[in-house]
């Protein structure tokens, strides 16, 4: 296992991490949960992902339980939740101070922590001051309870425009940003991000790199009755992305790519984790699984790496033919909400200090 840098900060994350969403306190027991995370650990995962929405708070309780009898020191560990979806009534949801107090100490409580090494926004909330969310991340840190906030499935003008709040009024701003990452979703990673990684030091933490279980291959021929997409009929658009016309080119291509790793000597899976990893802004790939063989299967994607040589890529290139393309430049004026998409004249001639990318 190699460990990379959470963007600029100085925290360093397993480049391979495990997460529970769909599984702990759902799909899978306790004791299979302990064993897919011990065999996580054991191969040299530190960082676990977890959020108070999944399972409606049952699996940060899984997690907690699991750290708390496991024995290992916390100090190697880096573990995490998300504030946004907490409960139906007012206040038990969204960015305010209130709910991302109440939904930090929720958290750790279930979890048996002091502290949260990474606390996530789960979503932007429209109904909550930007401002308010920075300070409430703020004031968290500075009382020990968090050491890095962050975003996930936030656009890059969100981001910068929490930044901006942070800088201006001396407050901590955001470290990471959550995204969901894979050879068929690209756009905000390698596009819509670029400049982030450079103007702000970004890091991310991707989710979703097997793409729901697409990219490994055993969707290639129909739903299996065992799978994700059959275990969860509360989730409709689970099975939407393995069934009907959308998902028959996605599953084209990914028959393509099979055969492209089967020639390379390596699962599906492993070949869809390796290329995510081949990204070096990518701080950390999250993984999921259901069984102890898929954990360990996941994490022998360090060992194929290699394998995936500027030839190999370019082979990959042709057959995902989605590379992100931009039209147009963004340009955002520090200490500004305002937004402007124009063209390199109105870059010169913008007055703000500007941070631009195509």
């Amino acid at each position: 296992m190699e460990y990379r840098r959470l963007g600029k900060a100085g925290l360093q994350v397993s480049e391979l991490s495990y997460g529970s969403w769909l599984t702990f306190g759902k799909q899978i027991d306790e004791q299979l949960a302990k064993d897919c995370m011990y065999a996580a650990y054991d191969a040299g995962v530190n960082f676990f992902d977890n959020a108070e929405a999944y399972a409606n708070g049952k699996s940060e309780e899984v997690m907690g339980k699991i750290l708390r009898d496991a024995g290992w020191s916390r100090d190697e560990l880096v573990i995490s939740s998300k504030v946004f979806w907490g409960g139906e009534k007012p206040n038990q949801k969204g960015l305010s101070r209130k709910h991302v107090f109440d939904a930090c100490h929720a958290a750790l409580k279930r979890m048996h922590l002091d502290y949260l090494d990474l606390y996530f926004c789960h979503r932007p909330d429209l109904d909550t001051p930007v401002e308010e969310t920075v300070r409430a991340m703020h004031d968290l840190i500075q009382q020990g309870k968090v050491l890095y906030w962050g975003t996930s499935e936030w656009s890059a003008q969100e981001i910068m425009e929490a930044y901006s709040v942070a800088r201006q009024y001396q407050l901590t701003p955001p470290t990471m940003e959550q995204p969901q990452y894979n050879m068929l979703q690209r756009t905000k990673v390698e596009r819509d991000y670029y400049k982030l990684y450079e103007v702000v030091g970004l890091g991310t933490t991707v989710w979703s790199p097997l793409a729901s279980g697409l990219l490994t291959g055993k969707y290639n021929n129909g739903i299996p009755e065992d799978s994700r997409a059959s275990s969860h009929d509360d989730i409709p658009w689970l099975r939407e992305i393995f069934e009907g016309e959308k998902a028959q080119p996605k599953l084209d291509k990914v028959k393509k790519l099979t055969r492209l790793a089967d020639e390379l000597g390596m699962s599906m899976a492993n070949m869809a984790l390796a290329w995510c990893l081949t990204n070096p802004h990518v701080s950390t790939a999250i993984t999921g699984a259901s069984k102890v063989d898929q954990v360990k299967s996941n994490m022998q994607t360090s060992e194929h790496k290699s394998k995936l040589t500027t030839d190999v890529l370019d082979e990959i290139e042709k057959i995902l033919d989605n590379r992100p393309q931009c039209s147009a430049v963004l340009i955002w004026g520090l200490g500004s909400r305002d937004w402007v998409l124009g063209d390199w004249k109105k870059i010169t001639q913008y007055l703000f200090p500007v941070t631009t990318w195509i």
